[in-house]
């Protein structure tokens, strides 16, 4: 049983990423499909990101009430179906694609942090720190969803084609895999829906949410500003900046996967402490570097420091597996704010000096998470009725 609950958290994971990574590789086809300037792409892509902060926050009660198996069921139907929205509405105009973002967002937070809970519930249940395990299946999906996007590019297959197929499989085959998931904790469920927003006067789950925000914001900046950085920063070729960024990512994907061990071995503190003065390492080559490959050893230090942060927030969020989604729902609230504000913030910064001057701006957040990493310790949950 808690096999078949281990590959259906997976599942979640790599479909969730291939899912995103669908749609993120069609976006320049949609622009130019939809005819969009610069700030018009802007408020599409926007729409995506508001429909995720309205569903974090409210994942938690619904999970409470319903359980993450079910959460999970829904949020990728319903995700799935609005990917196939977005790609059948470039053929018609700016506004099912936009309402399809924004469907989307909510539907894959939700999912989300439902996939996260029942991660970390797997996690306890078979007594091995696997959470990064399931983070690396993210990537995995991600890198899966990039590839084939590229792949059909080439072969000049439509947008509503592409994500029609993508969003098909997804709302059909996602709700069947994670059936399997195992039967959250039913105590204090009566207390439950209330409880989720008192999670957020709890000092240690903030902290664990400014924590995973540092995290948040620093792989967001690498994802959006490497290859940028590399190029208008050093004077590389567009190819030298792909590679700067496929590093970053492999870095971290490694890292994710060989997390466990280190977790056991070093305890969570230690390690993410560890690992985060690595990236501050890296980020000082990647900002400060002579040269592009200097840069690039950087990106693979910055990638790899980062690796554990995301998961052992989340592991951490879910202590209690009680209060697991209330918290995780939190903490996630907290760290997708990263992903709305550091895009801009970084090119604000970026237009008044240099992009790679702009990413110090990382190198701070990652030394206050160091400082306040202690917040990620193992809870001690009691286990008396």
């Amino acid at each position: 049983m808690n096999q078949a609950a281990v590959r259906a958290v997976y599942a979640a994971f790599v479909a969730n990423g291939f899912a995103f990574a669908s749609w993120a590789s069609r976006i320049p086809q949609v622009r130019d499909q939809l005819e969009l300037s610069p700030a018009e792409l802007g408020f599409v892509l926007f729409a995506i990101a508001v429909g995720s902060v309205i569903g974090l926050p409210l994942s938690g009660p619904l999970i409470h009430r319903f359980g993450s198996r079910r959460v999970v069921m829904v949020g990728s139907a319903v995700g799935g179906c609005a990917v196939v929205c977005v790609g059948l509405g470039v053929d018609v105009g700016v506004v099912p694609v936009v309402a399809g973002l924004l469907v989307s967002g909510y539907a894959m937070a939700s999912w989300d942090v439902g996939m996260n809970v029942q991660g970390a519930l797997v996690e306890q249940r078979i007594g091995r720190a696997i959470m990064s395990r399931f983070h690396a299946g993210f990537s995995f999906g991600t890198v899966g969803g990039a590839l084939g996007g590229v792949a059909m590019v080439a072969l000049d297959v439509p947008v509503s084609i592409h994500l029609g197929v993508v969003g098909a499989v997804v709302a059909i085959a996602v709700p069947f895999a994670v059936r399997a998931f195992l039967p959250d904790r039913e105590e204090e469920h009566q207390d439950a829906p209330s409880y989720g927003f008192r999670a957020w006067k709890e000092r240690r789950t903030l902290l664990v949410g400014l924590f995973v925000l540092a995290f948040a914001f620093a792989e967001g900046a690498a994802n959006d500003w490497i290859a940028v950085a590399l190029i208008d920063g050093y004077g590389a070729a567009d190819a030298v900046g792909t590679l700067a960024l496929a590093a970053f990512l492999t870095a971290m994907t490694a890292v994710r996967w060989v997390g466990p061990g280190l977790l056991e071995r070093h305890g969570r503190v230690k390690v993410v402490r560890s690992l985060a003065v690595i990236s501050v390492i890296g980020l000082v080559l990647f900002c400060f570097g002579p040269n592009a490959a200097v840069a690039i050893v950087g990106a693979v230090l910055w990638g790899a420091g980062l690796a554990l942060g995301f998961p052992v927030g989340m592991s951490a969020g879910a202590d209690d597996p009680a209060l697991a989604a209330a918290r995780v729902s939190v903490v996630s609230s907290i760290a997708y704010c990263a992903f709305l504000a550091g895009p801009p913030l970084i090119g604000f910064i970026g237009e008044h000096s240099t992009v790679p001057r702009a990413l110090t701006a990382v190198i701070v957040l990652l030394g206050l998470a160091a400082l306040i990493a202690g917040a990620v310790r193992p809870l001690q949950v009691s286990t008396s009725s």
